[in-house]
């Protein structure tokens, strides 16, 4: 059962009544009721009919005015198109060509070709022949980055509300009161979990800027700030990345009393980090879910036993061919920018089980890993960037569910210096997005078809890789940068 477009709104109109001074959005230092929400909301849509705007990029900071553009642009049935801080200029640049950008809501417009309004909020260029989109966008979120040219996920209000309404089915028995939203807003999981959710259950979202909350970048995180915001706030739940769990659990041990529900998700996370933040008092609960399938898929439920990533959610099905891959039905992107609408299906990629009624994942058929922080990346990509520097012939690079990106790194010959090697390295990372930076890396003996690391076209095996240099590849540490072959 698919969620109306209008729902959440309908939502917001019967809190504004029955709780009418309920807070429903803070930053901290100014607060919102569910009646000013209304009003504010309908304020911005008439701001967004003045400017005539139809297809908008959002690239704001965490904070009320994040939420509430986002807000006022589903209720407008607008194209809206969030820009994750993390993105490099050139992905930025092609997100404003691929999705036909008419109107710019925050910072750095102007680099992209928009010029001021009367509107000081909203700048705009003209877009003569806008691409075609999936009839009934109103969402365009591009993915990480799995290439330098990230895709666009074309999604509707129905799907994002019906993502929502499941969620709010399985979080209801918590009474969950206060979320702070420790994830940028700019990603799907959050927005859907951390700003539509708590509305939806007539709860406040509490959203601080990024850096209040110790984020550093993308791939940066102070967790000290962020249990200071925990301990300021009172919130009962929160949405966490692998990454950002393990650095709460090592700062803090005994869980923040205020937390009911800490969902985790984005990147594999590892057993032993499940256990221990469950040992520490941590409400932990792992889920499973793709931007394709608008976000969430699969969560375990409070008062169960945990499996794997958990059941599907009501709204979703999913099932598993004879090769092992999941395939999922269920809020389901319209399809990807600029290509054919999407299946009644869609096959994830990614390999997994039944255990009982749950789904436990096994790993990826495609190579592309996620980073600790949740970021996709295509090791092809910066692969085939570090090996435009002279000083460097073949590479391999490897992040999966680490905080930093690692290399093995082939010189172009035996007399290039580890100085060298630096140099062209950070001469690449400063082309890159840094989520998908190189931080480590080791000198390697050459990849050849003789020693299985490469095919015969040349093709790195990663797998053969993997095992000769899996040792450091995956190693929990955090290594600095190597010289010596192994």
């Amino acid at each position: 059962m698919r969620a109306q477009p209008n729902a959440l709104l309908a939502r917001i109109e019967h809190y504004a009544t029955s709780a009418a001074q309920h807070i429903a959005l803070t930053d901290g230092s100014r607060s919102l009721s569910y009646t000013d929400l209304l009003d504010q909301i309908a304020q911005r849509r008439q701001r967004l009919r003045n400017a005539h705007a139809r297809r908008v990029a959002l690239a704001l900071d965490n904070g009320l005015e994040w939420a509430l553009w986002d807000l006022a642009l589903m209720m407008e049935a607008c194209v809206a198109v969030p820009i994750p801080e993390f993105f490099s200029d050139q992905q930025r640049r092609h997100i404003v060509q691929q999705a036909g950008l008419d109107s710019w809501i925050g910072h750095g417009s102007n680099t992209y070709g928009f010029q001021p309004t009367n509107d000081t909020a909203i700048t705009q260029r003209w877009v003569e022949q806008p691409p075609v989109l999936h009839a009934d966008t109103t969402r365009i979120t591009f993915t990480s980055g799995t290439s330098g040219a990230p895709k666009g996920v074309c999604l509707d209000n129905a799907a994002l509300l019906t993502v929502t309404e499941s969620l709010a089915t399985v979080v209801a028995p918590l009474d969950i009161r206060r979320h702070l939203a420790l994830l940028p807003l700019s990603t799907l999981l959050e927005n859907i979990g951390g700003l539509y959710l708590p509305l939806w259950l007539g709860a406040c979202s509490v959203l601080p800027g990024m850096a209040a909350l110790g984020w550093q970048g993308a791939s940066g995180f102070h967790a000290p700030h962020a249990l200071e915001a925990i301990d300021r706030y009172q919130p009962n739940s929160l949405i966490v990345v692998p990454q950002l769990l393990q650095a709460l659990v090592n700062h803090a041990p005994n869980a923040p009393r205020s937390l009911r529900f800490v969902a985790v998700g984005g990147a594999t996370v590892a057993p032993t980090l499940l256990a221990n933040a469950q040992q520490s008092g941590w409400p932990v609960y792992e889920g499973y879910g793709l931007s394709e399938c608008t976000s969430v898929v699969c969560l375990n439920r409070p008062g169960e036993p945990s499996g794997g990533v958990g059941r599907p959610l009501p709204h979703a099905q999913v099932q598993v061919d004879e090769n092992g891959q999941l395939h999922v039905r269920g809020a389901l992107m319209l399809g990807y920018l600029g290509e054919a609408p999407s299946d009644e299906w869609y096959a994830t990629g990614d390999t997994g089980q039944w255990q009982g009624d749950a789904i436990r994942l096994n790993g990826r058929q495609r190579e592309v890993f996620i980073t600790a922080y949740g970021r996709n990346v295509n090791p092809q990509w910066v692969e085939g960037e570090l090996c435009t520097q002279p000083a460097i012939a073949q590479a391999m690079v490897y992040g999966e569910a680490l905080p930093a990106n690692r290399a093995l790194i082939v010189p172009a010959s035996t007399h290039i210096t580890d100085t060298q090697i630096d140099a062209a390295i950070d001469a690449v990372n400063r082309s890159l997005p840094d989520y998908a930076q190189v931080h480590a890396w080791q000198r390697a003996a050459p990849f050849t078809p003789h020693n299985q690391q490469l095919t015969a076209n040349g093709r790195l095996r990663r797998d053969t890789l993997l095992t000769a240099y899996g040792h450091w590849l995956q190693s929990a540490s955090h290594p600095t940068t190597e010289g010596a072959t192994p």
